[in-house]
Parts: C-alpha cells; sequence; structure tokens
C-alpha cells in the first residue's frame, strides 16, 4: 500500500482553511464590517486635534472582538432557528459543517478577549459600552425575537450602541453628539429591517419568528412603519447642523439623501411588492455609508 503523504498534507491544509473560514463566517463579516464603520465615524466626530492612530487601532480592535464574539454567539444560540430558513441553512453551524462545542469556545474567547481589550488598552467607559451590548444582543434581543415582533427595537440598541463606543473611546465622556449619532443609527435600522422582512417574510413564517412582515399580511402595517421611521430618521440627521457640529454642505445633503430615502419608504408602502421591498432594502445600505462619509467631510466642531 502506497502512502501520499503530500495528499494528506493537502488535506489537511484544506480542512484547517474550510474550518477557519467557517470560524470567520460566524463573526457575520458584513455587519462587522458596519459596526466598526460606526465605530469609527463616532470616534472621528468626538476627536479633537490630530487622530490619534493608536488610540483608534485599539478601539477597533477591540470592538471588532467583542461584536464578532456576540454574533458567533447569537449563531450558536439559533442554528436550529437557523437551519429552518433558506437564507441562513448554509451558515456554518446550521449546515453541520462546524461542531457546536467548537463554536462556543470561539464565540466565548473573542468576547472575553474583547472586553478585556476595551477595558484595558481604550477605557472603562467604552468596556462597560461593550458589555451592554454584548448583554442586550444576547440576553434581550436573542430571546426576544420568537416571542414578539418589538425584538426589532430591541435589537437596534445594541446595534445603535458602537457608534457611541467610538465616541467614548475618543472622548473619555457620553456628549449630546454621541446621542445624536445613536438616534440616527437606531432609526436606521427600522426601515432596513422592513425592507428585510418583507422579503424574507415567507422564511420568518417558517421558522415561526413573529416579525411584523409575517404578522402583517397585506404589508400595510409595514409600509407605513418604514415611512414613519424614515421621515423622524431625517429629522435627526438635521441636528448636527443646529447644534453645530457639521455645516451648510452637509445640512443639504442630508436634506437630500433623506428625501431620496422617505421616496423609496413610499414607493414601497404603496405597492408593497418585492421590487419596492428591495429598492428599499438598497437605498438604507447606501444611505447610512453616504450619510456619515459626508457628516465626517462637513465636521466643523465637536460638543
Amino acid at each position: 500500500m502506497t502512502v501520499n503523504p503530500g495528499a494528506d498534507s493537502a488535506s489537511t491544509l484544506q480542512t484547517a482553511w474550510a474550518r477557519t473560514s467557517d470560524l470567520f463566517r460566524l463573526t457575520k463579516p458584513r455587519l462587522l464590517s458596519l459596526v466598526l464603520f460606526t465605530t469609527l465615524v463616532g470616534f472621528y466626530m468626538a476627536n479633537r486635534g490630530p487622530t490619534p492612530a493608536l488610540l483608534l487601532m485599539h478601539t477597533l480592535i477591540g470592538t471588532a472582538l467583542i461584536a464578532g464574539g456576540a454574533t458567533a454567539l447569537n449563531m450558536y444560540r439559533e442554528r436550529n432557528l437557523d437551519a429552518l430558513m433558506k437564507r441562513t441553512a448554509l451558515r456554518p453551524l446550521a449546515a453541520g459543517r462546524l461542531p457546536s462545542g467548537y463554536a462556543l469556545i470561539f464565540a466565548l474567547a473573542l468576547s472575553a478577549g474583547g472586553l478585556a481589550y476595551l477595558f484595558v488598552r481604550v477605557n472603562h467607559l467604552t468596556g462597560l459600552l461593550a458589555a451592554l451590548v454584548f448583554s442586550c444582543y444576547l440576553f434581550l434581543y436573542t430571546p426576544l425575537k420568537t416571542k414578539t415582533w418589538l425584538s426589532t427595537f430591541v435589537g437596534a440598541v445594541p446595534g445603535a450602541l458602537p457608534v457611541v463606543m467610538g465616541w467614548t473611546a475618543a472622548s473619555g465622556s457620553i456628549a449630546s453628539g454621541a446621542w445624536i449619532l445613536f438616534a440616527v443609527v437606531f432609526l436606521w435600522q427600522l426601515p432596513h429591517f422592513c425592507a428585510i422582512g418583507w422579503l424574507h417574510r415567507e422564511d420568518y413564517a417558517n421558522a415561526g419568528l413573529p416579525v411584523i412582515s409575517v404578522l402583517d399580511r397585506d404589508g400595510q402595517e409595514t409600509g407605513r412603519l418604514a415611512v414613519s421611521f424614515v421621515a423622524v430618521l431625517l429629522v435627526f440627521t438635521l441636528l448636527p447642523f443646529f447644534m453645530g457640529v457639521a455645516g451648510r454642505a452637509y445640512f443639504a445633503g442630508a436634506a437630500i439623501l433623506g428625501l431620496m430615502f422617505l421616496g423609496c419608504a413610499l414607493h414601497f408602502a404603496l405597492l408593497r411588492n418585492a421590487r419596492t421591498a428591495r429598492k428599499l432594502f438598497i437605498a438604507s445600505a447606501l444611505y447610512l455609508p453616504a450619510l456619515f462619509i459626508l457628516l465626517a467631510l462637513d465636521k466643523t466642531v465637536t460638543r
């Protein structure tokens, strides 16, 4: 019998790569990139003077660790639910590619490491906010998802707190500007999820998740909520100008972006079909980065 050491080594490397890739997927990279982006914006808006590159690096590393750990634990807890939905059935745990115990150890290590890192390398306030994000996401939002559609509002809180973490990392305190940024991210998530919920309502129904698009079969309430959330969001996005945090260019740009976003929400509310829901989803995905880039470019004074 001939043994081929090269083939065995290649197989081992392939298995290790697949395992590493699946562990990375547990952190939900697209969601993680959004978390890091909002953290960066919060840091930049709170910072006075030259950007402290080392502190920013520590902030992003710690935030990435705690956010990645929290999402991995969320996937661990929801692996059976994920297996019931087409959009999540191929996730590593739902598909059975990754042992659940292995994933749990990985998630706990990331979470503990992230918390410790933020407390030691950034500051205690940012570490406490990270602990709040972790607790709210896993112990409030995750269990509430199977019980009430209002879980969306609860989940929007940990989704919006990273921008405040960025602010506290740079300044060591929470000011009114941080709460404005929090409100913007919080409100933005709601129409974003209205679009996702409508596009995947059959999946959510099959999994028994009581999201608004499942309970609201004709979509009228979902449409009204999307329009209402975008309208309130538009008001909040103009506040940085009136607070002296951003200038006229930001005000004009924020108004235009907000009205375009509102137009997409109104279109969805009127027709309530997959095409308009997809347009609303794409608009929401483009809106927040565009708004925050505009805010950063037109930053004036930090309050």
